[in-house]
């Protein structure tokens, strides 16, 4: 007889998790799987022209499809690209046929460049595509999967923003005014949603340190846009961190799990700061 499914404070739901084949998307999705959620693995799984280092691979999504389903869960991967409406749809229609409702979404789909540059020197090609996919194509995951939760008047929306939508950043200005915009979204949205039970909050991540076994690389991206060397960006980041460490990608997969599950019951329209104290000062 196989293992039973497991069990934790996610169990009986199922979460569609966007940018999943790494970094915090795995994390968060491995959690996810610990916790008893059912799963939605979303990710590009390609390359994308105009964002000057590699994605998530096809290779990276499944296998952290097997690691959630170590957990005994069940997995469905999709490939899907946030800034097609059309694969948006496909996504939502897979879930619930695979799975018939969706409780959880978690908006972690996001480059970190192109950047680097001023205001007055970015492209607009490098401008519509950090807004397509940082700011928009959450929406269109929020546009596609919410109706599903108002009807069931139950779900919780996490949108995955960033430090960089408390405060500004030199040289990250499309990244900046993104992250800024989406959690003005979460905020709107929580609104509209929140006679339907619909709760939808923000998460802001300060810098995560890019650990091997998640293959995160959002930091040494930011790190190679500021023209820092790689060898010493960890260190030169720590220096601008309250509590002397960098944020790991388990601190954010824990506060996500908190947001997704009813423990945050009433709580809605609120961002969630993981920075070790970056932003209070």
């Amino acid at each position: 007889m196989g293992a039973s499914k497991a069990a934790g404070s996610l169990k009986h739901k199922t979460a569609v998790i966007t940018g999943a084949a790494r970094g915090l998307g795995r994390a968060s999705a491995v959690r996810f799987a610990r916790e008893g959620a059912d799963v939605v693995l979303v990710d590009v799984a390609s390359d994308v022209a105009g964002v000057p280092y590699s994605l998530g691979s096809a290779d990276q999504l499944e296998y952290t499809a097997d690691l959630c389903r170590s957990h005994n869960v069940a997995v469905l991967t999709v490939a899907a690209d946030i800034r097609d409406p059309e694969a948006v749809l496909v996504v939502s229609e897979q879930a619930l046929e695979r799975f018939g409702s969706i409780d959880i979404l978690l908006n972690n789909a996001g480059i970190a460049a192109p950047s680097g540059k001023a205001v007055h020197e970015i492209d607009e090609d490098e401008w519509e595509l950090m807004v397509g996919i940082d700011l928009t194509g959450a929406w269109r995951m929020m546009k596609s999967i919410i109706p599903t939760m108002v009807e069931r008047r139950s779900g919780s929306v996490i949108n995955v923003a960033s430090t960089a939508g408390l405060v500004g950043y030199r040289h990250f200005a499309g990244y900046v005014a993104a992250k800024h915009g989406l959690i003005g979204l979460t905020k709107a949205a929580a609104l509209d949603y929140a006679p339907f039970r619909v709760r939808v909050n923000a998460l802001c991540p300060g810098s995560v340190r890019d650990d091997l076994p998640h293959e995160g690389r959002m930091l040494a991206e930011i790190a190679r846009s500021l023209e820092v060397d790689i060898n010493e960006h960890e260190e030169l980041f720590m220096q601008s961190q309250p509590m002397n460490s960098l944020i790991e990608p388990q601190d954010i997969a824990g506060a996500a799990v908190w947001l997704a599950g009813d423990d945050s019951r009433q709580v809605t329209g609120t961002t969630l700061t993981v920075d070790g104290g970056f932003s209070a000062r």
